[in-house]
Parts: C-alpha cells; structure tokens; sequence
C-alpha cells in the first residue's frame, strides 16, 4: 500500500443487512445480503442551500471538499472557512461558510440559480454551463498500454463497499509509481468523482502525476470533473458519449474508455501512451 493510500486510509460507510432468498437449481435458500444505503445528501453554503444530491454516506467531508471544487464555488479548500455535517432524520447537510470572496460569487452566481437537481448537473443556471468547456489540462505522464491494463484489474479489488454489496461505482487515482492509491466509492459516479477530487486535494498530491480510473460510463461532466482536479488521463470501463469526447478533446485530456480484460481503446489525445 503506498504511503497516500495509508494516510487516507480505509473508507468509512454505513451499510444495512437484508434477509434475502437465494433461489438456485430450484431451490430457495434463506441468505443475508449487503446492501448500500443511499441518503439525501444537502450542499448548504452561507447559510442556504444550493444541491441535494442522492448518495452514499461516507467520505462525507471528501464530498463537500470535491463537490465544492468541481462545482466551482471555492477554488481551493482553503475558501472554506468552516465544515459542520448535520445529520437529521432526514439526510445529511454539509453546511460551508466559505471566505469572504468566494462568499460574494456565492451569492452573485445563487441569484441566477433556476434551482437544484438529483443529476450530475446541480445549481446550473444555463445549458451553456452544462456544456461549460473546462480548464486545458497541461502536460501530465506517459504510460503504457500494459501499466493501464495492470491498474483497471487492480481496481476491483479496492472497490471494498461494492465487493458487499454489488451497487456502488467507483473513482480511483492511480499513478506509474504508487499504483492506486486513492479509491472513492459512491451510489452515483458523480459522487464517487466528487469525493476522489476531495481526496487528492486534501492529501496535497498534483493530479498531473497519474490517471483517473472510472468503473462507469464517461459522460460530460465526468470530464469537466478529471478537467478541474487536473487529471491527464481518464480510463473507464464503459464508453464515452460523443460531447463527453469534444470536451475531452478540448481539454486536453487522453480519454481511454471501454477498458476489459481484453484491452481498452483511446479516444482523445493518444500521444500520452507510450
């Protein structure tokens, strides 16, 4: 395990038991199944709320840190002065105040809100921001094709909430020299992305050193996400959606899709392999 991947340590979740019936050859058989819980997840900034999002329970402060970034309320996590995660009978609210800049966007920007979403497209205020090109992704490694194949099968077996309970995507961040070394898992691919980004941040690595790693299909906003936290290379293991490849294109970033156990192919900006 590399040293970042022992720093963050072993995500922490809640999952419930479910009595089950396994029906094989016939035959019902009384079995217990883990299965994931998904709550209500509330963004509040300032003292209003700005998203709710449908999501696993864990790496809540992740989240909050990643979401934030992605979403660009804070450029950084130090525009968040304060973090209090309120759990109600309800959900969960992660409630931000935020620095005094950053605050005044807040509430230039929360004036044109036309309202939040469950999607991967929260507090959007236009459909031009929901195509919103994103920041060039400069430089980044060159690796091979056979280190790609090597870290999409070390993946499932970090995935340790989907191995209980067969429901959760993964984001991972894996890199030439420390492997995988930060996995984040969440009901909704968004989330898990939302939280990776947190992770890397709060942990003080440059995104520029490895490769995101996506266990979901790659639409828009899973690149406009890599794009933000500075991520060269995007590998999933379903495919791309065609806006998802111009905006990868755009940014710069190498988008590697439909990786198996056969092999992956790359869509955007090949010159990263070796």
């Amino acid at each position: 395990m590399s040293a970042l991947a022992a720093e963050l340590g072993p995500p922490v979740f809640h999952d419930a038991q479910r009595r089950i019936w396994r029906d094989q050859t016939g035959a019902g058989e009384a079995s217990t199944r883990v299965v994931a819980e998904e709550t209500p997840v509330a963004f509040a900034y300032e003292g209003t709320s700005y998203a709710v999002m449908m999501a696993t329970p864990a790496d809540l402060e992740d989240f909050a840190v990643g979401f934030s970034l992605n979403e660009g309320v804070v450029h950084s996590p130090d525009e968040i002065d304060e973090l209090d995660i309120v759990r109600t009978d309800d959900g969960i609210v992660l409630r931000m105040a935020l620095a005094n800049g950053p605050a005044d966007a807040f509430w230039q920007r929360r004036r044109h809100l036309s309202g939040p979403s469950g999607c991967g497209l929260c507090g959007l205020e236009s459909l031009a921001q929901a195509t919103r090109r994103p920041p060039p992704v400069a430089g980044g490694i060159r690796v091979s094709a056979d280190a790609i194949d090597a870290a999409m099968k070390m993946l499932p077996a970090r995935q340790t909430m989907n191995r209980l309970t067969g429901a959760l995507h993964a984001a991972a961040f894996w890199t030439p020299d420390d492997g995988i070394v930060a996995v984040r898992e969440d009901v909704g691919r968004h989330n898990a992305l939302d939280k990776l980004t947190g992770a890397v941040v709060a942990a003080g690595r440059s995104a520029a050193e490895g490769a995101v790693l996506l266990t979901s299909r790659v639409s828009v906003e899973m690149v406009q996400k890599a794009a933000s936290l500075g991520a060269p290379i995007l590998v999933a293991i379903s495919a791309p959606t065609a806006l998802a490849l111009r905006v990868a294109d755009a940014a710069g970033i190498t988008l590697i899709a439909v990786a198996r156990r056969d092999g992956f192919e790359t869509f955007t900006h090949p010159h990263r392999l070796l």
